[in-house]
């Protein structure tokens, strides 16, 4: 931190920024003098590549060159203590303007797109509002492709997310409490909600739990989700994440707390349930038959990423009597000469196709699509062909993925239940495998989110809340907030830090 004030010689003050940032060449010092009083004179200090020029010149430079103090219809006394105030009121034509003596808050500003304006004569400084950095376009959010509804997405502007928010839900209740995050980065972030919707207790503790944030930079909000999760070690995330501007205005509706970090287009929002991993906010753009059709569709693939391998395995290994006799002949007879066993068969397999998956992921579209069909094909056709692994085992390997492109947003976590189910089949058979559910939902029934149980919706039944969980049902039906996140039906229970 910086403790030194401003002095009132102007050459001094120029001198003290110049060494704060030796060695940086894109803060630029700009000295001008007034037309008509000499003794005006000024120094404006900004960060090039982070103010438009045009306010620069037109609306400050300009503005200070060419004035004439005593021309201006001013009732008060021009004297030292006051001409900040007066050419603050009178003279700068921009949008917003403090007056400072903090030189933190001062660089802290420039930093961020503002014009610092020294005067001789005077131990404060005016910070002026210039931003102008080049930005991403708003375009279609790529991780949330959608057929029907709403095409932009957020960008890494936070000023432009907060815009995008207040278009959608234009209502004064509506409110952006900016913080800051990172001691280096200085990171921006935003929490938004409806004042009259939120549940205090979930508010404030968030709040503490951001304000306890120790960390150098902030440069995605993933690093704040690590820091504010209820369970940070656990594969299931309990924030939710979201890149279109109708989620997340849509989650606010719901009462809940929307988080904007600057630099990245992924917002957060809280609290976030595990029904939520199974919705899609085109469900609501949609007819309820089928966006209620897709819901459950979901929830069925979700068994089916983590449930095919660990079956078959356990059904082949320990359970043969279960397989009627024809189709039982029928895998004998392709695993015929294959030199491993089934569990060493399904994991190769399956590391197999996660690798094709991940390839296709991160190369260039076109060559991903082609590297994870082509890959997927002739690996697969040659490997039966080898003798290396059966044809049952591609069938049950491509049938697990498949269901596992049915929720993007799982994709960690199916791979992590899948191969934990998949090794205690192998070991218990049957009874490994329902062990490992039973498991799998005592773990999920006992995690919270601010507060809220992670399996609401899900092991809670009520009628009122059933209504947007596995099904939707028609818009004139959904007329109350879920209990949990409604404060003016329920007194919300103590939060557990």
């Amino acid at each position: 931190m910086i403790f030194i004030k401003l002095s009132n010689v102007l050459a001094q003050n120029i001198d003290l920024f110049k060494k704060i940032f030796k060695g940086d060449d894109t803060i630029k010092f700009r000295e001008i003098q007034n037309k008509y009083n000499r003794n005006l004179r000024y120094c404006i200090i900004y960060a090039d590549g982070m103010i438009n020029k045009q306010v620069i010149v037109e609306y400050i430079i300009e503005q200070l060159m060419d004035v004439n103090l005593q021309n201006l219809n001013i009732i008060e006394r021009i004297s030292p203590k006051n001409i900040l105030d007066i050419i603050a009121k009178n003279v700068i034509n921009v949008s917003e303007v403090k007056k400072e003596e903090d030189i933190d808050k001062m660089i802290g500003g420039m930093l961020y797109g503002d014009t610092i304006v020294l005067m001789d004569g005077v131990n404060e400084a005016l910070v002026l509002d210039s931003k102008g950095w080049p930005t991403r376009t708003i375009n279609e959010p790529p991780s949330e492709k959608k057929v029907k509804g709403p095409r932009e997405g957020f960008t890494e502007s936070i000023i432009t997310n907060t815009t995008l928010i207040r278009r959608k839900v234009k209502n004064k209740d509506l409110k952006f409490t900016f913080m800051e995050l990172g001691e280096k980065t200085k990171t921006k972030i935003a929490l938004c909600y409806l004042d009259k919707l939120v549940l205090p207790d979930i508010l404030e503790e968030l709040k503490r739990r951001l304000s306890k944030i120790n960390i150098d930079g902030v440069l995605e909000s993933q690093y704040i989700e690590e820091f504010i999760s209820d369970a940070p070690l656990s594969i299931f995330k309990t924030i939710g994440s979201t890149e279109s501007p109708d989620t997340a205005a849509g989650k606010i509706l719901e009462g809940r707390i929307v988080l904007l970090c600057d630099g990245t287009p992924f917002v957060l929002t809280l609290p976030y349930i595990f029904i939520e991993y199974f919705q899609s906010y085109e469900d609501y753009y949609n007819n309820y038959i089928f966006s209620s059709f897709n819901r459950i569709l979901r929830i069925f693939a979700f068994f089916l990423s983590i449930s095919v391998p660990s079956l078959y395995v356990a059904i082949t290994s320990f359970h043969q009597e279960l397989i009627p006799t024809s189709l039982l002949l029928s895998i004998y007879a392709s695993r015929i000469g294959i030199p491993f066993p089934t569990i060493v068969e399904a994991v190769f397999m399956l590391i197999g196709f996660d690798i094709l998956r991940e390839a296709g992921a991160r190369l260039p579209e076109p060559i991903g699509q082609a590297v994870s069909i082509i890959g997927a094909l002739v690996l697969g056709d040659a490997a039966v062909n080898a003798r290396i692994v059966s044809a049952p085992m591609v069938i049950v390997t491509a049938l697990t993925g498949l269901a596992s492109f049915l929720l993007p947003n799982m994709v960690g976590v199916l791979i992590i239940i899948r191969f934990i189910l998949l090794i205690l089949s192998s070991i218990l058979g049957l009874y490994g495998y329902i062990f490992g559910i039973m498991a799998l939902f005592i773990y999920l029934v006992s995690i919270r989110s601010f507060g809220i149980p992670y399996m609401m919706n899900s092991s809670i039944i009520r009628f009122e809340d059933m209504r947007d969980a596995s099904v939707r049902k028609p818009w004139p039906y959904m007329n109350f907030r879920p209990k949990l996140f409604n404060k003016d039906r329920q007194r919300q229970r103590k939060i557990k830090n």
